[in-house]
């Protein structure tokens, strides 16, 4: 067995996406300003490629590109698409219904916004980080935290080349330590090494608990003058907020539509994970979406081109853990810089990785990477206008996690109030944990609806959906989703809520079976898993465990 190889660099930045890689490019700009060089940077990729593992929705707002390389229009970035229209749909069953423009929020405005592959944006955004000496590893997962006592370290990559039972297979390869005197955790929603370094430096004291959403979004073209580029179209209604007596799947969400250019368009739900209603399946709800008269109308005309699924970081401000360690910083989705209310976060995880990159490279100049040193992170986000963003809708998803009429109610408060995002008297308002809001009531699991004239579209399966996003992964690894004790599954969780992670999981990867009259059996499919976490984030005993495979398996985006 080979020894484990160590490498000391400066900076490690775990994950290649907006906030990583601006935290990296201004990091070298940071450094060519203070005259530093040989500042080493490294930037670690556990997707196949860059932008393998990126989705978003995506509209870019670029006021943080516009800061990060004010020269971006003459230097190919793939932004080119400016949005020339906003729509705001109300659907029931059969109608589409606009909703006048005087009545849609401001915060859903889109004047300067442009429709991008986010895909293309982290691919440009990585060219122009190794042209400022930022070196970039794909293909690396990080799976564990490195430190000493409260200090970060840096971080142990996965091994590679194990097979299922933990055994070294003739290809095995120790993954190495990378040591470093500043770690940025960049990992996305729910990150792996963010949910280690958070309990280790208890970074959630005084903070209310993450919610989060599950997106899921598909890339289909068209025929050219179906779906005008540029248009964005956002809905709400059908079917998330329909309340049927068979059903009862009434949770926060809702889909869209964004016209990258004359022949493509996004479509996507997402989904509020903090449903109460166990067998609600996002996929399902996401074929539902898809089937109704007005999306199917522009759908049936196209052909899928890719599928994707991802947690959304959604509690806001006040869901926010602190930003810094001795040695360590988070930024982007780990941190939950996304706003919620408008439906985007890219622009918040570049000025976060900006933000982080100016205290770090402060910090490295005065030979100090301390919690006081970093602690100007902190400093520096709350001067920001990130901060300012964020806050000013501090409450807003926290309003709808006590139901839609409410949350209705809240925004109208918080909009047309002097209030400045406070409700009533109340600041902030409370929210739960999604693993904390299932119903053990039988009468609130919904059940399939019998086919209707609302469902003519073909649904596509799970199965279908994952060989769409070209996940790839050695079947012969050990699992990543770690199941800590089946007991709990079939004792408590079974009665209890009818195993729920069959559900919630858009790839089909939990499946439970009948064990030869012995009981019910679990049977894992983690080859299929689209790495979104949402079995982790809702499964109510935290029981799941998501821990990253080798590096390189999962999704293998090309244009989301």
């Amino acid at each position: 067995m080979s020894d484990r190889e160590t490498l000391e660099v400066d900076v490690l930045i775990v994950g290649a996406g907006p906030a990583g890689l601006a935290c990296a490019l201004h990091l070298g700009e940071q450094a060519r300003w203070r005259a530093s060089p040989k500042l080493s940077i490294l930037v670690i990729e556990k997707g196949a490629g860059i932008g393998a593992h990126t989705l978003s929705g995506a509209v870019l707002d670029p006021l943080a590109l516009d800061e990060l390389v004010p020269s971006w229009r003459q230097h190919g970035a793939p932004v080119r698409q400016p949005v020339t229209s906003t729509e705001l749909l109300f659907l029931t069953d059969r109608k589409a219904t606009k909703v006048p423009h005087c009545l849609v929020p401001e915060y859903l405005n889109n004047r300067g916004n442009y429709v991008v592959s986010v895909c293309e944006l982290v691919r440009w955004l990585a060219e122009q980080a190794k042209e400022r000496g930022v070196e970039i590893l794909e293909g690396v997962a990080g799976s564990e935290v490195l430190s000493r006592g409260t200090t970060v370290l840096g971080v142990r990559c996965a091994d590679s080349g194990l097979s299922k039972d933990g055994q070294p297979k003739p290809n095995f390869q120790p993954g190495a330590d990378i040591r470093a005197k500043v770690t940025v955790l960049a990992e996305g929603s729910h990150g792996s090494l963010a949910r280690q370094f958070r309990a280790l430096h208890d970074l959630d004291t005084g903070r209310l608990p993450q919610t989060y959403s599950l997106g899921l979004k598909e890339l289909w073209e068209l025929p050219p003058g179906v779906f005008p580029a540029g248009k964005i179209v956002h809905t709400f209604g059908f079917p998330l907020q329909k309340l049927q007596a068979l059903r009862r799947t009434q949770c926060f969400g809702g889909g869209f539509l964004y016209g990258l250019d004359g022949t493509h368009v996004a479509a996507g739900l997402v989904v509020g994970l903090d449903y109460v209603a166990p067998r609600l399946d996002p996929h399902a709800e996401f074929n539902r979406w898809k089937s109704h008269p007005y999306v199917r109308a522009l759908l049936e005309k196209g052909t899928l081109v890719e599928h994707g699924a991802k947690a959304l970081a959604e509690g806001g401000y006040y869901a926010m853990p602190r930003l810094y360690a001795c040695g360590c910083c988070m930024v982007g989705d780990s941190a939950g810089f996304v706003n919620v209310a408008r439906g985007k976060g890219i622009h918040l995880a570049m000025k976060s990785g900006m933000l982080a990159a100016e205290a770090i490279a402060a910090a490295l100049a005065r030979n100090d990477c301390g919690l006081k040193a970093l602690g100007s992170y902190e400093d520096l986000f709350q001067m920001s206008w990130a901060r300012s963003e964020l806050y000013s809708v501090r409450n807003w998803r926290a309003g709808f996690a006590q139901g839609v009429s409410r949350g209705v109610a809240h925004d109208l408060c918080q909009r047309f109030s002097e209030s400045g995002g406070k409700v009533f008297s109340r600041d902030p308002l409370p929210l739960k944990a999604p693993s904390q809001t299932l119903a053990r009531r039988a009468a609130l699991w919904p059940v399939p609806l019998p086919p209707g004239k609302s469902e003519t579209l073909p649904a596509l399966s799970k199965e279908t959906a994952v060989f769409h996003s070209g996940t790839q992964a050695e079947e012969d690894q050990p699992c990543h989703l770690k199941v800590q004790d089946l007991q709990i599954c079939v004792q408590r969780c079974a009665p209890e809520f009818g195993q729920p992670c069959q559900y919630c999981c858009p790839a089909g990867v939990y499946e439970w079976q009948q064990d030869s009259g012995l009981g019910p059996a679990l049977h894992l499919n983690p080859s299929n898993c689209l790495h979104c976490k949402a079995c982790d984030i809702k499964d109510p005993y935290g029981n799941i465990l998501w821990t990253v495979p080798e590096g390189g398996g999962g999704p293998r985006y090309q244009r989301m």
